[in-house]
C-alpha cells in the first residue's frame, strides 16, 4: 500500500531528453534539440548526475533551447514556496519534506485522493501564478506560441512510491539533505509537517 510519494520536478532546460548521461524520455519533440541526438532512454532509478559525459555537447544543446534555462534565485524560490503554500491549502496535502533548489524541487507528500501527477501539476501551477504575481517569473517578457509567458517548469516529473514507514523516513532524510549537498542551508518551509 502506498503511504507517500517522493516527487521530483525540474525547471525548464535542466535535464534534456537527449542528455548524454541518459534520461527517462522516449522522444525529443524539439527539432532544435533533436539535432543533438535522439532521446537517451534509460531504465535505471539511480541518479545519473555524476556520470561522465560530453559536457560541451550538453551545454551546446541547452544553447539551442527556445528560452534560456531557468535557475531560481532565492527570491524566486520564496515565491515558489508561497505558491506551494496556496496549493497545499487548496488540496489539503500533507508535505513531510520539501527542498526548492535552483533547478529542481524534491518533496515527500502523503498519499491522498489525488495522484502525485495531479499534486505536482497543482504545485507547479500555483508556484507559476505566484512568480507572476510577485513580478519574479524567470521568463517574464518572453511569449510562447499561445501568446503567454512560458512555463518555468519542464514537462513531466519523476515519482517514487513509498510503501513503508522506513521508505518515507529515508526519503524525508534525502530531501532534507539535498540543499546541503549543493552547499546551501537546510530549508524549513512552514507548510512542511513532521513525519512521525
Amino acid at each position: 500500500m502506498i503511504v507517500a510519494y517522493h516527487g521530483i520536478f525540474t525547471t525548464y532546460g535542466f535535464w534534456l531528453p537527449n542528455d548524454p548521461r541518459g534520461s527517462w524520455s522516449d522522444f525529443v519533440w524539439s527539432w532544435e534539440l533533436f539535432r543533438f541526438g535522439p532521446a537517451t532512454k534509460v531504465e535505471t532509478r539511480r541518479s545519473l548526475a555524476a556520470e561522465p559525459h560530453d559536457h560541451a555537447r550538453r551545454l551546446a544543446a541547452k544553447e539551442a533551447l527556445q528560452y534560456p534555462e531557468v535557475h531560481f534565485d532565492g527570491h524566486q524560490a520564496l515565491s515558489v514556496a508561497n505558491g506551494f503554500t496556496t496549493a497545499i491549502g487548496e488540496g489539503g496535502y500533507r508535505v513531510y519534506a520539501c527542498s526548492i533548489l535552483p533547478e529542481h524541487v524534491h518533496l515527500v507528500v502523503a498519499r491522498c485522493a489525488r495522484g502525485i501527477e495531479q499534486i505536482i501539476a497543482h504545485l507547479k501551477a500555483k508556484a507559476t501564478m505566484q512568480l507572476n504575481a510577485d513580478g519574479r517569473h524567470p521568463l517574464a517578457g518572453r511569449i510562447d506560441r499561445f501568446g503567454r509567458t512560458p512555463t518555468p517548469w519542464a514537462a513531466g516529473r519523476w515519482k517514487c512510491f513509498l510503501n513503508t514507514e522506513e521508505a518515507v523516513a529515508r526519503a524525508v532524510r534525502y530531501v532534507e539533505q539535498n540543499p546541503i549537498k549543493e552547499d546551501k542551508r537546510r530549508q524549513r518551509w512552514p507548510f512542511v509537517v513532521p513525519w512521525t
